[in-house]
Protein backbone atom coordinates (compact mmCIF):
# COMPACT_ATOMS: atom_id res chain seq x y z
CA UNK A 1 0.00 0.00 0.00
CA UNK A 2 1.44 3.35 -1.02
CA UNK A 3 1.90 6.24 1.35
CA UNK A 4 -0.62 8.22 -0.71
CA UNK A 5 -3.23 5.48 -0.21
CA UNK A 6 -2.50 5.48 3.51
CA UNK A 7 -3.03 9.25 3.65
CA UNK A 8 -6.36 8.96 1.80
CA UNK A 9 -7.51 6.20 4.18
CA UNK A 10 -6.48 8.29 7.19
CA UNK A 11 -8.72 11.12 5.96
CA UNK A 12 -11.66 8.79 5.31
CA UNK A 13 -11.27 7.05 8.68
CA UNK A 14 -11.38 10.46 10.35
CA UNK A 15 -15.14 10.68 9.81
CA UNK A 16 -16.90 7.39 9.17
CA UNK A 17 -20.39 8.89 9.09
CA UNK A 18 -19.73 11.70 6.64
CA UNK A 19 -19.05 11.85 2.95
CA UNK A 20 -16.18 13.66 1.31
CA UNK A 21 -15.56 14.64 -2.29
CA UNK A 22 -12.27 14.01 -4.08
CA UNK A 23 -10.62 17.41 -3.94
CA UNK A 24 -11.61 17.78 -0.29
CA UNK A 25 -9.92 14.44 0.47
CA UNK A 26 -6.87 15.52 -1.49
CA UNK A 27 -6.61 18.81 0.35
CA UNK A 28 -6.81 17.12 3.75
CA UNK A 29 -4.33 14.44 2.71
CA UNK A 30 -1.98 16.96 1.09
CA UNK A 31 -2.21 15.22 -2.29
CA UNK A 32 -3.04 16.43 -5.80
CA UNK A 33 -6.28 15.43 -7.51
CA UNK A 34 -4.42 13.35 -10.08
CA UNK A 35 -3.14 11.17 -7.25
CA UNK A 36 -6.32 11.00 -5.17
CA UNK A 37 -8.90 10.08 -7.81
CA UNK A 38 -7.15 6.91 -9.03
CA UNK A 39 -6.79 5.81 -5.40
CA UNK A 40 -10.49 6.42 -4.77
CA UNK A 41 -11.43 4.49 -7.92
CA UNK A 42 -9.22 1.57 -6.89
CA UNK A 43 -10.63 1.50 -3.35
CA UNK A 44 -14.17 1.58 -4.73
CA UNK A 45 -13.43 -1.31 -7.11
CA UNK A 46 -12.29 -3.51 -4.22
CA UNK A 47 -15.36 -2.59 -2.16
CA UNK A 48 -13.73 -0.42 0.49
CA UNK A 49 -15.60 2.71 -0.66
CA UNK A 50 -18.97 3.62 -1.99
CA UNK A 51 -19.71 6.80 -3.88
CA UNK A 52 -22.59 8.86 -5.17
CA UNK A 53 -22.94 11.84 -7.45
CA UNK A 54 -24.28 15.02 -5.92
CA UNK A 55 -27.77 15.85 -7.16
CA UNK A 56 -27.43 19.47 -8.26
CA UNK A 57 -27.98 21.56 -11.35
CA UNK A 58 -24.45 22.65 -12.32
CA UNK A 59 -25.72 25.73 -14.15
CA UNK A 60 -27.50 26.91 -10.99
CA UNK A 61 -24.61 26.05 -8.64
CA UNK A 62 -21.96 27.40 -10.99
CA UNK A 63 -19.81 24.29 -10.64
CA UNK A 64 -19.86 20.64 -11.69
CA UNK A 65 -21.56 18.03 -9.53
CA UNK A 66 -19.27 16.42 -6.99
CA UNK A 67 -18.79 12.73 -6.42
CA UNK A 68 -18.93 11.93 -2.71
CA UNK A 69 -17.10 9.00 -1.13
CA UNK A 70 -17.30 7.16 2.16
CA UNK A 71 -15.85 3.97 3.52
CA UNK A 72 -18.10 0.93 3.60
CA UNK A 73 -18.36 -0.90 6.91
CA UNK A 74 -16.09 -3.67 5.67
CA UNK A 75 -13.81 -1.09 4.04
CA UNK A 76 -13.33 0.70 7.35
CA UNK A 77 -12.37 -2.59 9.02
CA UNK A 78 -9.98 -3.46 6.18
CA UNK A 79 -8.48 0.04 6.18
CA UNK A 80 -7.82 -0.06 9.92
CA UNK A 81 -6.17 -3.48 9.59
CA UNK A 82 -4.04 -2.40 6.65
CA UNK A 83 -2.89 0.81 8.32
CA UNK A 84 -2.16 -1.05 11.54
CA UNK A 85 -0.06 -3.60 9.65
CA UNK A 86 1.86 -0.78 7.95
CA UNK A 87 2.48 0.91 11.29
CA UNK A 88 3.77 -2.35 12.80
CA UNK A 89 6.09 -2.82 9.82
CA UNK A 90 7.49 0.71 10.26
CA UNK A 91 8.20 0.07 13.94
CA UNK A 92 10.29 -2.93 12.93
CA UNK A 93 12.59 -0.83 10.75
CA UNK A 94 16.04 0.00 12.07
CA UNK A 95 17.46 3.33 11.04
CA UNK A 96 21.21 3.51 10.53
CA UNK A 97 23.30 6.57 9.83
CA UNK A 98 24.70 6.79 6.32
CA UNK A 99 28.47 6.85 6.11
CA UNK A 100 30.61 7.77 9.06
CA UNK A 101 30.15 6.51 12.57
CA UNK A 102 27.55 7.15 15.17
Amino acid sequence: MTIATQLVLDVLLGDLTGERYGSEIGKEAGLPSGTVHPILARLERVGWLESRWEDIDPSVEGRPARRYYRLTESGAVAARRALSAKARARVGLTLRPQGGTS
